[in-house]
């Protein structure tokens, strides 16, 4: 069977949104229906989400993690999930592994609860791929050109986030690729992605040149 939802996980200033539109493109070239999506947002109603997220410091890290998770049940059902059943690729920048990462390593909330609340909002739909582009916190926001409450809350935050990420993959290794987005230039890592993507995707060609 192809894999075919990938995200692309890692702290502020990794580069992901970058490279989740390289990959994407990467795949186009090969004839594939792709759709290229992030998260929060990724539909209309999320997006929306998204922006009160982004701009608001919820007083609770409870309310903070249930409005992310809504934003995913919104995603999935209007943008995802349609787009696997037709047998469409999803390259997705974050998905529940952020929220692992971010909610429950750095905010405290019990790790087992957010994964319950993950399969809630996803109705049980897993990445097949994950890639985290992993990159010390410090280097990472000075890179970083979008700045959020996130990137405000500093070095020590993301130190912790990244905790998060390393846990998630250690759980999971087979779904994860880490790899290291502290070196090279742009395309030379969207080089680097592809290699190791493409070892995980045997059939991908075999997708590529049907009809």
């Amino acid at each position: 069977m192809v894999r075919r939802f990938i995200t692309l996980e890692g702290g502020e200033g990794s580069g992901k949104s970058t490279q989740a539109r390289r990959l994407a493109e990467h795949l186009r070239t090969l004839g594939l229906d792709v759709v290229l999506t992030r998260e929060p947002g990724g539909a209309p109603l999320a997006e929306a989400i998204r922006g009160l997220v982004l701009a608001h410091d919820p007083a609770s890290p409870v309310a903070e993690c249930l409005l992310f998770a809504a934003a995913r049940a919104e995603h999935v059902a209007v943008t995802i999930a349609p787009a696997l059943a037709r047998g469409a690729f999803v390259v997705c920048d974050r998905f529940t592994d952020s929220t692992l990462a971010y909610q429950s390593q750095a905010r405290g909330l019990p790790w087992a609860t957010v994964k319950n609340l993950n399969r809630i909002a996803t109705q049980g739909l897993s990445p097949d791929l994950t890639v985290l582009l992993d990159i010390d916190p410090e280097t990472g926001l000075r890179r970083a050109t979008e700045q959020t409450r996130f990137e405000a809350e500093g070095v020590k935050f993301q130190e912790t986030v990244r905790r998060g990420f390393l846990k998630a993959r250690a759980a999971e290794p087979k779904r994860w690729l880490k790899i290291d987005a502290s070196k090279g230039k742009p395309e030379d890592l969207a080089e680097q992605v592809w290699k190791r993507l493409a070892k995980k995707l045997p059939k991908i060609q075999k997708e590529s040149t049907r009809g």
